[in-house]
């Protein structure tokens, strides 16, 4: 056996540091500048919620249920997915967190792109609104580039 401190035990000790730091590695990815982006989006999802979407609604209004079902479900996934999680994907940096912000975020997109079009066709199935209101169209765009960029972060790992 070797006693404590000779050049074997220290290789063994450095090698498993440089194990658990490539471990570690592994499970994040780097945000750089992304990340600024990505939080600026975040507070832009956050501004919408106060801008009018379904007619005289504000987005979290819309997110209580006034104004209909399918505004509301855009209002959850945008808020959930892309507020909720995605500041948890800033904070952790975890790969697995940007790959559920980059699918949540198209799902969430889906789910804008549905919601303006019911409130552009309102008059024919007698929904409340005339029309997709500007916070609706701004949390649209913001999660079609959120997506866009939590995409291409996840992507940067693969």
């Amino acid at each position: 056996m070797s006693e404590p401190g000779t050049p074997a035990e220290v290789d063994e000790e450095l090698t498993g540091q440089i194990d658990q730091a490539g471990a570690r590695a592994s499970r994040t990815v780097e945000l750089g500048r992304r990340g600024f982006y990505i939080a600026v989006f975040i507070v832009v999802l956050l501004v919408a919620q106060f801008l009018p979407w379904v007619g005289d609604h504000a987005g979290y209004q819309v997110l209580q249920g006034a104004g209909g079902r399918i505004p509301q479900l855009f209002a959850a996934t945008s808020t959930g997915i892309g507020v909720l999680v995605g500041a948890v994907g800033v904070a952790t940096r975890r790969w697995w967190v940007a790959w559920c912000c980059a699918a949540g975020g198209w799902f969430a997109s889906v789910d804008g792109l549905l919601s303006v079009w019911s409130q552009q066709s309102a008059h024919a199935n007698g929904a409340v609104g005339g029309g997709p209101g500007i916070g609706m169209i701004v949390a649209w765009v913001a999660t079609i580039v959120l997506a866009t960029m939590w995409m291409r972060t996840a992507f940067s790992r693969a």
